[in-house]
């Protein structure tokens, strides 16, 4: 006979149905509250998961911008020679015609412009030494006395002619200058001015836009 204090306590079986059934429960309460996807809209494979599906206006402009980066150094440094062959094209084209936006740094601006037309507008001494200077040149180089001299005092004729026409044109520039720009930087405008007086009007660059004579 068994004493009451030594009786073994026997725990009572748990149903496996509870298991189970408490188990599918909790599946089926977070299934309700995973997010519902439409299966009919396709889905860009580019887009991460768990995110929204970008427009297909940014999924192009994503894909453009991805093609146009360079993948290596040779593509980056074509892609820069190109670069520099257009805007050396689009400067030709703005010396050609005048277009301030592509005008190189020291052409733009008012103040360079007005004094590009002051030039342009009158007759200058200082574009035919170029012309003058090789006729000269012929002149010293032929064995006659004479003509040396001769070539020697055209020579120094001709400087002379020059200085006091850029002198004046000097003078009057800058009066000018005053008057229609009081508040603009001109520094640089004369001499910019003066060195375009030595080019022959034809090989002028950018191409003068005022005929002889007239009013800048």
């Amino acid at each position: 006979m068994v004493p009451p204090w030594a009786a073994v306590h026997t725990p009572h079986p748990v149903p496996l149905g509870f298991v189970f059934s408490s188990r599918s429960k909790d599946e089926k309460a977070q299934a309700a509250k995973a997010p519902v996807t439409d299966s009919t809209q396709p889905r860009d494979p580019e887009a991460p998961k768990g995110r929204p599906t970008p427009k297909r206006s940014e999924a192009q402009s994503q894909r453009r911008s991805v093609a146009s980066t360079p993948t290596n150094r040779k593509e980056a440094a074509k892609r820069q020679r190109d670069a520099r062959r257009a805007d050396m094209a689009k400067q030709r084209e703005a010396l050609a015609s005048g277009d301030e936006r592509y005008l190189p740094n020291r052409d733009k601006g008012k103040v360079r412009k007005f004094a590009r037309d002051f030039v342009d507008s009158r007759f200058c001494i200082a574009e035919y030494f170029l012309p003058l200077a090789v006729i000269i040149l012929v002149l010293s180089m032929v064995r006659i006395p004479q003509l040396q001299n001769i070539a020697l005092l055209l020579w120094l004729f001709v400087i002379v002619l020059i200085v006091v026409d850029s002198i004046g044109i000097a003078i009057r520039l800058k009066k000018q200058l005053r008057e229609r720009f009081p508040d603009e930087p001109k520094r640089g405008a004369v001499a910019y001015a003066l060195m375009r007086t030595l080019q022959m009007r034809r090989l002028r660059l950018p191409k003068p836009q005022v005929k002889r004579g007239e009013r800048p």
